[in-house]
């Protein structure tokens, strides 16, 4: 992710640049959805002028996540039954499609983007499938681009319950990586996923026998008493031990994008405090309705 700090900066600085040209706004609309789609987007080679677009279907995702999808079944020309698809969202089709057509472009045209890495990787003549591939794209641009998304839309309400403490990062900058992750820890942009265990074990004197399912409710851990001091208060000063677990629990499945969506919060950050800017809310936050992810 090193090389991509300029390109998460050059993003962070324009979108801020506007919502201070309007006297503010819509914080969701105007930076938290639009920054990490952007920079997922430029990594991956997509075109700028494709991001509403693509915020528009992961949107209709985060929508299977809870009371179901508000679209047709064939909605974006989906002939496929919503219950195969990923998120029982015909949106998930589009994707598929779209992703489809990066990788025809790109095999016509390869460029210095992670598609074309992805459509021409080859290990010892083992390549992806076109249905491998269109699995990473769609993973690559939902978890790249909503979890973070969340996180900053979560930020916002921090910057106004918690000034103080963004006042203690104003006049020591070292607390800024310590600020990140407190607000990934708060939004737990994930609340939870589920795995089935693949052998009989013992969870924390709970038997679990082959092929049951277990669910890590990473919200639940994230304000442990039993690991935090003061786990409902927001501390930018936090020690980093005990750590979070928002990116993953730990092994082998840590969160492949942890890094990245450290250094856009940490550029959005950096770019309030640096201006000095002060928020004040227009109204209620509106949650996403889901029990899967809190946006």
């Amino acid at each position: 992710t090193r090389g991509w700090e300029d390109t998460v900066r050059r993003i962070t600085t324009e979108l801020v640049d506007g919502f201070v040209a309007t006297g503010g706004g819509d914080w969701v609309e105007m930076l938290a959805a639009p920054l990490p789609i952007r920079v997922i987007m430029a990594i991956l080679g997509v075109p700028d002028e494709d991001a509403r677009y693509l915020v528009e279907l992961t949107d209709h995702l985060v929508e299977g996540t809870g009371a179901g999808s508000s679209l047709p079944d064939d909605a974006y020309g989906n002939t496929t039954p919503t219950r195969l698809l990923p998120f029982n969202s015909p949106a998930s089709h589009a994707l598929y499609e779209y992703a489809e057509q990066m990788r025809q472009l790109r095999l016509a045209e390869p460029a210095d983007d992670l598609v074309t890495g992805l459509v021409r990787a080859d290990i010892g003549g083992d390549r992806l499938s076109a249905a491998e591939y269109r699995n990473f794209f769609q993973l690559l641009v939902f978890a790249g681009n909503e979890t973070t998304r969340s996180a900053m839309s979560h930020l916002a309400t921090h910057l106004v319950r918690h000034a103080e403490q963004f006042d203690r990062v104003r006049a020591d900058p070292t607390l800024l990586d310590a600020a990140v992750e407190e607000v990934v820890r708060h939004a737990s942009p994930i609340l939870y996923f589920r795995r089935t265990a693949t052998i009989d074990t013992t969870l924390a004197g709970t038997d679990v026998a082959a092929g049951e399912k277990v669910v890590m409710w990473y919200a639940s851990a994230n304000f442990d008493e039993a690991h935090f001091a003061d786990p409902m208060g927001f501390d930018v000063g936090r020690p980093k031990v005990p750590g979070h677990v928002a990116f993953g629990g730990g092994g082998a499945h840590f969160c492949l994008g942890a890094s990245l969506a450290r250094m856009e919060l940490s550029a959005l950050i950096s770019e309030v405090l640096d201006r000095g800017l002060r928020l004040e809310p227009a109204g209620d936050p509106v949650l996403v309705s889901s029990n899967f992810v809190n946006g």
